[in-house]
């Protein structure tokens, strides 16, 4: 049984809580001993109805104040499959929670209430959609029952939301439209007749013929994480180099290149959780054995000699800033890539994003929080990453304050310059 990413977004009060709330409520996900509890909380609260929102809101702070506050992840499974769903804060100013949450989603879930359409937040919430390239958007309008179930308000604000994503729309990705309302269950798991003018199906249905794993054709990449030695009687020859496949597939009798060294070698065995395979996929976590004891050491990169990549100390990257101390050019910043760390130097702020115009602004000075630009980096050492567009495991990289060694940014590879 695979296992489908979802990643929810909207503004504040738009409904996801309670979106996802009311699927673990339809999917029988929610234990009996919880549901009376979320009975008697939401009795305390004085609302008669049952608030499936207290099903993901679980922080104290968060059912006192009715706002999420953090990324809830939020795990439920159908017969056909499982998901996890990484619910996001509404609030401007957790932005960068959305990251967090939407960065290895197959499916992007964004709320609108139909009573107000399209605002900052949704504009803000699409753009890290795009920009990330999450193979597909569901645009939920939720509240229906708020606005009457009115077609022509739903048809207004899905043509007002696809003027937004015009502009920065992926052209592989994929947006669907669907009208719900939380709170009485339309649409989410079973269309109860008060929208006849809707002809698509409910969300669930939407998410069991979603692709939980976008196939991409990129050539092979495994970033070693540990070396693993052994030493013991039984296996004092044993050198094997554990990582997770980022790209492609490796099989046993693959002739590879290990980077920086560039050496070549063949893959003689291969296991996953201690089994031996002969092909390990984009995703799956392997120890590899080679023919040939070369110089290999944490951060290195595995690649067929095919497509192998080629180090670059010059990259061109969209970043979305996390940090309260703005980023300016010319700071430095520690890039980790994987598992490898370099020293980077920003040598060009181009641009930012101007989220509610969708346009970017020339030479702004400096990144705030929250804030999507485009910079320019200088490295001390290459590192083998390939274009987000390309391949968004090897393209991704974080930057990371040299004093604080907190995180302060999240950036995406558009292109770099090879290294001769």
């Amino acid at each position: 049984m695979d296992i489908l990413r979802i990643a929810t977004a909207g503004s504040v009060d738009d409904g996801k809580s309670t979106l996802i709330g009311r699927m673990l409520y339809e999917t029988n996900s929610v234990p009996k001993d919880k549901l009376l509890a979320i009975e008697a909380a939401s009795k305390r609260r004085g609302v008669n109805f049952l608030d499936l929102s207290l099903l993901t809101d679980g922080l104290i702070a968060e059912r006192e104040q009715g706002i999420t506050i953090d990324v809830a992840h939020v795990y439920f499974s159908t017969p056909k499959r499982k998901y996890i769903v990484a619910d996001s804060p509404g609030h401007v100013e957790y932005t960068r929670n959305m990251v967090t949450g939407a960065s290895t989603a197959s499916v992007s879930i964004i709320l609108i209430d139909a009573r107000n359409g399209v605002v900052e937040q949704t504009r803000r919430h699409y753009a890290i959609a795009a920009m990330l390239r999450v193979p597909r958007v569901i645009i939920c309008l939720n509240k229906m029952d708020l606005v009457d179930y009115d077609q022509t308000k739903f048809e207004a604000i899905c043509a007002e939301f696809l003027l937004v994503a015009g502009k920065l729309r992926p052209s592989e990705q994929q947006l669907t439209f669907v009208p719900v309302s939380s709170l009485h269950g339309e649409n989410i798991t079973v269309n109860h007749g008060t929208m006849p003018w809707y002809n698509g199906p409910p969300l669930l249905t939407l998410l069991e013929e979603a692709d939980a794993h976008v196939a991409r054709l990129v050539p092979a990449r495994m970033q070693v994480q540990h070396v693993i030695r052994p030493r013991t009687p039984e296996l004092h020859d044993f050198r094997g180099y554990a990582g997770r496949i980022s790209g492609g597939r490796l099989a046993v009798g693959d002739t590879i290149v290990a980077l920086p060294a560039n050496r070549q070698s063949t893959i003689t065995q291969m296991q996953r959780f201690g089994v031996d395979v002969d092909l390990g996929e984009a995703g799956e976590s392997v120890v590899l054995q080679l023919s040939d004891d070369i110089d290999i050491s944490r951060g290195a990169m595995i690649s067929r000699v095919a497509g192998a990549p080629v180090g670059s100390k010059e990259l061109k990257a969209t970043v979305c800033w996390m940090d309260h101390e703005a980023l300016r050019q010319g700071s430095t910043y520690i890039l980790q890539h994987g598992v490898a760390r370099v020293r980077a130097k920003v040598t060009v702020l181009s641009n930012r994003l101007n989220v509610t115009t969708q346009n970017t602004e020339p030479d702004p000075g400096e990144l705030k929080l929250n804030e999507i630009g485009a910079i320019q980096l200088r490295l001390s050492q290459p590192v083998f990453v390939d274009s987000y567009r390309d391949n968004s495991h090897n393209g991704a990289f974080i930057l990371i304050n040299e004093n604080t060694h907190g995180t302060v940014g999240v950036g995406f590879v558009d292109s770099f310059v090879r290294m001769t």
